[in-house]
């Protein structure tokens, strides 16, 4: 599905480093060190690092960091809501409430 307008300018590489920076700010808010949230957590010193660093990082892993400094809700609501721009977007979203699959779509 084709959106009409596209304002998201940001690159996966850009939300990534904003997801990096936030997480390293609210651990060291809290001042937590790596070596203590690697125990809180159970990811790696070394794979918190190299996320605070170059913002590459597994979604359990990321999700493990954000539920010890106590961002389980956050991460929960990603993706809760649905999101339109246009009224035929939001009949469509209606319509597929509860679906359980996608459309089938066939090569031509």
């Amino acid at each position: 599905m084709s959106l009409l307008y596209n304002f998201d300018i940001d690159s996966i590489n850009d939300i990534l480093k904003i997801l990096a920076q936030n997480l390293q700010t609210r651990r060291l808010e809290k001042g937590i060190s790596r070596n203590t949230l690697s125990e809180m957590s159970s990811v790696p010193v070394a794979t918190i690092a190299k996320f605070e660093r170059k913002y590459t990082v597994s979604l359990a892993s990321y999700i493990a960091l954000a539920k010890a400094l106590g961002y389980t809700k956050d991460v929960k609501e990603l993706l809760s809501k649905p999101i339109y721009n246009t009224m035929e977007e939001l009949d469509m979203i209606h319509k597929n409430k509860g679906r359980k699959r996608g459309n089938r779509e066939t090569n031509k």
